[in-house]
């Protein structure tokens, strides 16, 4: 019986081949690898995935496709919402039953609904410690902004909350023709890798400086950020003759650590 795709879990089912394997390819699954998939919908991307690693563990909310998952010998499906999956958890369960592979961490795949892509992203990053790297199917808008410079009109809050964590490449475009049903947006697939060594910053402060900043980021900072600044009695050097968007990822990184 055919699945329908379902507006409110925004799916949109990969089903160009060559797209599939282009993806994989950038993957790059090695037999006994603990790698999680979220949204494997109808398992296009799963497949081959499966056929590389031997064993899967799948993330699906929708109860109907997380049945005709489970059918599958060599999947491990977890029926939830990926927002609520602990993944420290699952990261322990998986590698207690991981053989034959050198990783300590896990892999983390998936075409991720575009509607609550940002939210999904933002887990993650809460539990980076547990992750090897991420590969995801995303909306190149988002994607864009993610991997953008300062002084671009793509740079944003996003950009600096995963770039000071990230090493981030945008690896594949994939246009609307690619998915039943074609959405209406270009998309691409990013590769994530955490930075090894990050800077040892309180992650809430920059959070909350980097929100403060870019809240209105055709103001120059002074009017922002500055304010902010001076609430918390910071008495150090910062230029906020600036807008946001010109601001390294670095020094917002700096500016957190101080105060």
């Amino acid at each position: 019986m055919r699945h329908i795709a379902r507006k409110r879990f925004g799916q949109h089912f990969l089903t160009d081949g060559g797209i599939i394997d282009a993806i994989v390819d950038e993957i790059g699954p090695v037999a006994g690898q603990p790698m999680v998939e979220i949204g494997p919908g109808l398992a296009a991307l799963t497949q081959p995935l499966v056929e590389r690693l031997g064993h899967l563990t799948v993330i699906e909310l929708d109860r109907d496709l997380a049945v005709r998952l489970r059918e599958h010998p060599h999947l491990s499906v977890v029926e939830s919402d990926v927002l609520k999956v602990d993944f420290r958890a699952l990261a322990a369960q998986m590698l207690a039953k991981a053989t034959g592979t050198p990783l300590s961490k896990i892999r983390v795949v998936g075409n991720l609904p575009y509607n609550i892509s940002t939210p999904i992203l933002f887990h993650l990053l809460a539990q980076v410690d547990v992750i090897e790297d991420q590969h995801f199917m995303l909306q190149k808008e988002v994607i864009d902004r993610m991997v953008a410079q300062p002084a671009t009109s793509d740079y944003s809050r996003l950009s600096v909350m995963l770039q000071w964590r990230y090493d981030m490449a945008n690896v594949l475009f994939v246009p609307p023709e690619s998915f039943d049903p074609p959405p209406r947006v270009d998309s691409a697939v990013v590769r994530m890798v955490p930075v090894a060594q990050p800077p040892d910053v309180h992650v809430k402060t920059l959070e909350t400086l980097v929100q403060v900043a870019f809240s209105q980021r055709r103001k120059i900072l002074r009017n922002t950020l500055g304010k902010w600044l001076d609430e918390k009695g910071f008495a150090g050097q910062f230029d906020v003759q600036r807008r946001a968007e010109e601001v390294p990822v670095a020094e917002f990184v700096a500016l957190a650590q101080a105060v």
